[in-house]
């Protein structure tokens, strides 16, 4: 069953880009909103209604006959768009739960005992664990922490329930619920792949470390296992950073061996979960069996192998009892057969290009330089490397807590579930570090990390005054009675109080965490420790001593609460303002004008014109970064998206809408029906033109010969266009009838549509081709009949074009059979490493093309004196008289050839004063402009308003 049959909509209804070549979406999102429309909604709000609790005012009403019955049920449902409106902030509540449990989980020793994590390398681990344990034990019995169970103990009894693991979890929570990392995916509208994939993701964490839990036997261990592969399955069905999941407990698994932690519980937990989670990601359409060919996925598979190799060879030095030097010969052995056998696999299987090349936003990741060598993935915002400003503004004070939590987890706390941790955080800052957009990974791991510090130090504190461990297990079974229970809290020994035998004995704890009998009889062996115990014992015992020791706590959790208030009140200002800023749709923004604020609303307003004013087939050519939101609210099929990963599509959108623009309606009449482009200043569509250009030309190096970063296509100084970007598709659409002497081909384009702020324009396309527009859907190559997953292929009408592109090669291509692209690569990187320079060559070469056309039209007639007259009564502010006053004023006479060569009608323009550049080259002391001005035709003798001629300010000043 596909997407759109659960959905039970018409085709039209659902508008998808039309050129869906390669894999372009993770169908989890959209699977899970249909789930919870249809079924979830539906029991939530029935138990609601049966517990007669408020029902949402959004929630419609339906009533369901049952045959043969009078008693029909009264059922509400929620639309979609609501479900998928509400769906991130659900999620984002799962993801705060989530990422709380598994700092529960990584905070709760389960029978097993704390360290550091080198505890496991021989030599330098004994020592550091006898540190360890001095200093636990020195705070356990002059301090009254509780801080003995965690070195050495044994004892069953400790819960997750108690004091430390409850508040560090709850200190998690309380980050992860308004850290703007988190909220930057999870505010209510956001409808996007991470807004369910963050919580998937932590899903998969809390449970892999649950898996790993000391009390667990193989066959427990196992199923956890199954069940962290069911959550990685959700996971790869609904983003792509699956890749960084599987890789993350690949490499966690590889740390523990490394650090001597390997245990069979390890073995049964990874290869339950890498079995069971890559056979259900290969059922997913867009991973296929790239999780086994792909190399960003064959690590966590060389760990899979590893680990069955290591286990192998652990029951073959158990069961033969073999002794230290043979246990290694047996392991060299074994993995050396391993190394020549795989090394033979790897030979036969890469002439067939069966290994897949790695993505160039990974590769991205480990370049010493902040670009890939990929223009378009360099042209986005959030692939950039990530500045410290970006952690402050994301994660605020976590910045400062969690390096010190990563040292506490790493030093004093580190065990087989909480190593994770490290692992973790190790990656999270690393991968953000070199891409400002992933620092959406970093927020579970600094709640985690954050909320250990506080928790840890609450907890102490807590225990401290107390002296004693809280447990809330033992607090329910005291409160119910039961004669059994154990008495809760710990004594200043860090041993849990027993209830006294009845025949006078009773348990007791030493330092070591080890049950001592106490019958009255003397072993012989004391050899004068009892009597240091029992000095230490009467100073611990002291009432005196123990007041003092729990008003210093008392005093010191006082302290630090009352210090902490101002962080947490800056903290949570800080995360609310810019949560509102998060909340607020990114198409809506507030602007100053002369008559005051105004909401400005042009996007939208524009997508309703195409939804009400177009035919429903309608294809709209945009560039990608407006897909999403012409899919969504016009309701139009959109030539591309933010999920299109066919690089040459988008360098064939680049080119349509670079070109100049009769070429790029030749491309274009065989794609779509109208034009929407983003207009009116700032980051609009003229803005990002070079990046559009270095895109197109990476595929069509025609477009840009000898410049891979296109740096003859934007402005040289004071906003001249180029030629080529002039002449361009987007500059003759975006500028049409503002810019002087700039109209577009009205025998090929025809404006329909301009929004009320000039920030959105549309354009209708004339003479389409009806025969490529039919030829389309008629064509599409689905995975099955029916199917969401479709190819699409271009009409015939473009194969001329398509003949002249180079396929776009990434460095690390290695199935490529020809030789990669290093001369472009090489020129690339040259021109991104000395950008100023490579705009210089461009202005010049452009210069030299323009005095060059500028030649041939001498020919062409010269101003009459009734055009002159003309321009001269035109008086206006705009952005010619602008840009015209900024350049004489800086004495920028080559800037100002150029123009008046280009535009000669620019040397009358008279600016609302009356005045024009005339009057400025006087007023700043420009003798060759003025000579300029006057060989084209300017007099010296015209008036401004106020009735000063040119020659009357020269006179002034002299």
């Amino acid at each position: 069953m596909t997407v759109r049959s659960v959905l039970q909509l018409p085709s039209h209804a659902v508008p998808s880009p039309t050129w869906m070549v390669g894999t372009t979406i993770y169908p989890g999102m959209q699977v899970t909103a249909v789930f919870l429309q249809k079924y979830w909604i539906p029991i939530w709000f029935t138990l609601q209604s049966k517990l007669n609790l408020p029902i949402s005012d959004r929630a419609v009403s339906s009533v369901m006959e049952h045959n043969g019955s009078d008693n029909n049920d009264t059922i509400y449902l929620l639309s979609l768009n609501d479900v998928c409106c509400l769906m991130p902030c659900w999620f984002g509540a799962l993801a705060t739960l989530f990422t709380g449990l598994l700092c529960v989980e990584c905070c709760t020793d389960y029978n097993g005992k704390f360290g550091s994590v080198l505890d496991g390398i021989p030599v330098i681990g004994r020592y550091l664990f006898k540190l360890n344990r001095w200093v636990k034990v020195g705070l356990s019995s002059y301090l009254g922490m509780e801080v003995s169970n965690d070195v050495g103990s044994s004892s069953s009894n400790v819960s997750f329930l108690s004091t430390t693991p409850l508040l560090c979890g709850l200190c998690t929570m309380f980050f992860m619920s308004i850290v703007p990392a988190h909220l930057m995916r999870s505010v209510g509208g956001g409808f996007d792949n991470e807004s369910v994939a963050v919580t998937a993701m932590v899903l998969v964490f809390y449970l892999w470390t649950r898996s790993l839990r000391n009390t667990h036997t193989c066959t427990s261990a196992a199923v956890m296992g199954c069940l962290t592969g069911l959550a990685y399955f959700n996971m790869v069905a609904s983003w792509g950073g699956y890749v960084f999941v599987v890789n993350l407990i690949g490499v966690h698994a590889a740390s523990l061996v490394l650090l001597g932690r390997y245990s069979s519980k390890l073995h049964a937990s990874y290869t339950a979960f890498y079995v069971v989670g890559t056979a259900l990601a290969t059922t997913v359409p867009v991973v296929g069996w790239t999780p086994l060919k792909s190399l960003e996925q064959l690590g966590p598979f060389v760990v899979f192998m590893g680990i069955q190799l290591i286990e192998y060879c652990e029951r073959v030095r158990v069961k033969k009892q073999l002794s230290f030097s043979k246990a290694w010969l047996l392991r060299l052995r074994v993995f050396g057969g391993a190394l020549i056998l795989g090394a033979v696999i790897v030979a036969a299987l890469y002439p067939t290009g069966y290994f897949g090349p790695i993505s160039s936003r990974v590769r991205g990741l480990f370049v010493k330089h902040t670009k890939t060598g990929n223009p378009l993935v360099d042209s986005v915002a959030e692939h950039q490397a990530a500045k410290p400003e970006a952690y402050e503004q994301y994660l605020g004070i976590l910045t400062k807590l969690a390096p010190v939590g990563f040292g506490i987890v790493a030093i004093a706390y580190s065990n087989e579930a909480s190593s994770f941790l490290l692992v973790y955080g190790l990656a999270t800052y690393f991968f953000s570090h070199k891409m400002v957009r992933l620092i959406l990974l970093t927020a579970p791991i600094a709640c985690v990390l954050g909320g250990i510090v506080v928790g840890r130090v609450a907890g102490w504190c807590v225990e401290g005054v107390l002296g004693l461990r809280l447990d809330v297990e033992d607090v329910i079974s005291l409160i119910s009675g039961e004669e059994d229970a154990v008495a809760t809290g710990v004594d200043s020994n860090g041993a849990k109080g027993e209830k006294k035998k009845q025949n006078g004995k009773k348990d007791v704890s030493n330092d070591n965490g080890q049950k001592n009998k106490q019958n009255g009889k003397n072993d012989g062996k004391d050899n004068g420790s009892g009597k240091a115990e029992t000095k230490k014992n009467s100073i611990r015992n002291n009432l005196l001593y123990q007041l003092v020791v729990k008003c210093t706590w008392l005093y010191i959790a006082y302290e630090l609460f009352q210090r902490a208030q101002p962080f947490k009140k800056e903290f949570e200002d800080k995360c609310r303002e810019l949560s509102y800023g998060l909340s607020h749709p990114s198409i809506l923004f507030q602007a100053n004008t002369a008559s005051g604020p105004v909401m400005v609303d042009d996007y939208r307003e524009a997508y309703w014109w195409l939804r009400d004013n177009t035919p429903e087939d309608s294809r709209i050519m945009a560039w990608w970064d407006y897909g999403y939101q012409i899919t969504a609210i016009a309701n139009r099929t959109t030539i591309a998206d933010g999920n299109t990963w066919n690089h040459e599509h988008i360098a064939l959108l680049g080119r349509a809408l670079t070109s100049p623009l009769k070429e790029g309606h030749r491309i274009a009449r065989h794609l779509a029906d109208y034009v929407l482009l983003w207009t009116g200043g700032g980051g609009d569509d003229l803005a990002k033109s070079p990046h559009l250009a270095r895109i197109a030309n990476s595929v069509y190096r025609h477009m840009c010969p000898g410049d891979p970063t296109c740096s003859s296509f934007g402005f040289l100084a004071q906003g001249v266009p180029t030629p080529k970007l002039e002449a361009s598709l987007l500059y003759q659409l975006h500028s049409h009838n503002i810019a002087p002497g700039v109209e577009a081909d009205k025998n090929r384009f025809k404006e329909v549509y301009k929004s009320k702020y000039g920030k959105a324009r549309i354009y209708k396309i004339l003479s389409v081709s009806k025969e490529s527009k039919e030829w389309v859907p008629n064509n599409l190559v689905c995975d099955a009949p029916g199917s969401w997953f479709c190819k699409g292929q271009y009409p015939p009408g473009l194969q001329k074009v398509l003949a002249e592109k180079k396929d776009f090669k990434q460095l690390e291509d290695f199935n490529s059979k020809s030789d990669a692209d290093d001369a472009y690569q090489k020129q690339y990187f040259e021109h991104l490493s000395d950008p100023e320079k490579a705009k210089r060559r461009a202005e010049i070469k452009a210069r030299k093309q323009q005095q060059a056309e500028a030649g041939k039209r001498d020919s062409a007639p010269a101003l009459t004196k009734m055009q002159i007259k003309e321009l001269n009564q035109k008086w206006e502010d705009n952005e010619v008289t602008s840009r015209l006053f900024s350049i004489i004023s800086m004495g920028d006479y080559d800037s100002f050839e150029f123009l008046l060569e280009n535009y000669p009608t620019y040397a009358h323009y008279r600016s609302k004063d009356g005045r024009g550049p005339m009057w400025w080259a006087h007023e700043h002391g420009r003798p060759r402009m003025i000579h300029l001005l006057k060989s084209r035709g300017v007099s010296e003798k015209r008036k401004d308003k106020d009735g000063i001629t040119p020659l009357d300010i020269s006179s002034d000043e002299l």
